[in-house]
């Protein structure tokens, strides 16, 4: 309905994952390192977790667009609550394998057939396992078996598993995962977009069904966007196509906060999104380093610490606002005071101490306000601090 509205050729904030709309966040960009990474090893897993939308598929969808047929056969699976038997059949399958029988021995060996006719042909093979949370311990391990298979020294089989924040926990934790462990040569845990990838995000999908600025949007509408979703692109989606729509039917060219905040009553009442704040993803980004046998995955799992705040400027910063609290009372007193005044200003002489003390109230209202512009800037100061000290991090 909107996009005929906003002369758009197509549904820019579709659910579904498509590599046309790919948009390399900070964090896609490091998983894409760690999949390259891992690739280049042609063996092993390759663990790539994260919350439900953000964005696992959508960055399998946008290294599937991009892989050669000619060097590499990939396969991929959806899986729900599968036994080890029924893994390796649903594995046939996906390679497009017709398995005589239905035990698991014949498409165990239909498997192993192929694999080898791939690498004779010059032709490695992917196997990437989509919602792995659901898979149950013994089809991971026979999904460890299937990375046995060999020809000579080489491989025949490498896995990409995906799976939502449960599964990272599973594989670090689990004492009957050891062996997989072992095999796990890189991995990543997608995080929510920062606050300023959402305008690019947004226009990024927009530009991509032909959008030329119409409709446009207020600036605070990115930032309320951010925080009712935590940066998480599928919320993102959900809240702007519910936007484009009522921008539609109100035929709006603009989109402004009071839209955004009549979405978000809707959504949070018929239940179509759960919003979650920013404090989740902080709460997220203080989870334990996981341990993992090799350095690359060790360092990919590994939870970025929250960075440490100047102790000296975070006291500067409190001081300056347990005074605007303070001022803030003593302002709230002097309206109190005049309104007093201005109740008894019947008698003629009283004009004088109601001068006064909208005088006092004046003065106070301008300490006021220098106060906050005092507080904004030891604010961006403290914060163009930490985004220094975490840009240093991520060089290291």
């Amino acid at each position: 309905m909107f996009n005929d509205f906003y002369g758009l050729t197509g549904r820019p904030f579709q659910l579904t994952p498509d590599p046309t709309f790919y948009f390399e966040s900070l964090t896609h960009r490091k998983a894409l390192s760690y999949l390259s990474y891992g690739l280049a090893q042609g063996e092993g897993f390759v663990v790539i977790t994260g919350e439900v939308g953000a964005g696992k598929s959508t960055l399998v969808a946008h290294l599937m667009a991009t892989i050669d047929p000619a060097r590499l056969t990939a396969a991929q699976i959806v899986t729900s609550k599968l036994d080890a038997e029924e893994l390796v059949h649903v594995v046939a399958q996906a390679f497009g394998l017709i398995v005589d029988g239905h035990d698991k021995a014949s498409a165990l060996g239909a498997i192993e057939a192929f694999l080898h006719d791939e690498a004779r042909a010059g032709r490695r093979c992917l196997l990437v396992v989509d919602e792995s949370q659901n898979l149950e311990f013994d089809a991971l391990e026979e999904l460890r078996m299937l990375s046995n298979f060999q020809l000579g020294a080489h491989p025949l089989l490498q896995t990409l598993l995906l799976g939502q924040p449960e599964f990272r926990d599973m594989i670090q934790d689990h004492p009957r995962l050891e062996q997989l462990r072992q095999r796990v040569i890189a991995a990543h845990h997608l995080e929510a977009m920062e606050l300023g990838e959402v305008q690019p995000y947004i226009e990024h999908r927009l530009k991509c069904v032909g959008w030329t600025g119409n409709p446009q949007f207020d600036q605070r509408v990115f930032t309320e966007l951010y925080e009712a979703s935590g940066g998480v692109p599928r919320r993102i989606n959900q809240i702007c196509n519910r936007l484009m729509m009522l921008g539609a039917v109100e035929q709006r060219s603009r989109i402004d906060g009071a839209m955004l905040s009549g979405v978000l009553e809707e959504l949070e009442l018929d239940g179509t999104l759960q919003l979650k704040r920013i404090e989740r993803k902080a709460q997220a980004a203080a989870a334990p380093a996981p341990v993992m046998p090799q350095p690359v995955a060790a360092a990919a799992l590994a939870a970025p610490a929250p960075a440490p705040v100047d102790a000296v400027a975070m006291e500067q910063l409190l001081g300056l606002l347990a005074e605007r609290d303070a001022q803030i009372a003593e302002l709230q007193q002097a309206v109190i005071e005049l309104a007093n005044d201005r109740d008894s200003s019947a008698a003629p002489d009283q004009s004088g101490a109601i001068a006064a003390m909208e005088a006092k109230f004046a003065a106070l209202e301008a300490r006021t306000q220098e106060q906050e512009r005092t507080i904004r800037h030891t604010l961006t100061m403290l914060i163009e601090w930490i985004e220094a000290d975490d840009a240093a991090r991520v060089a290291a």
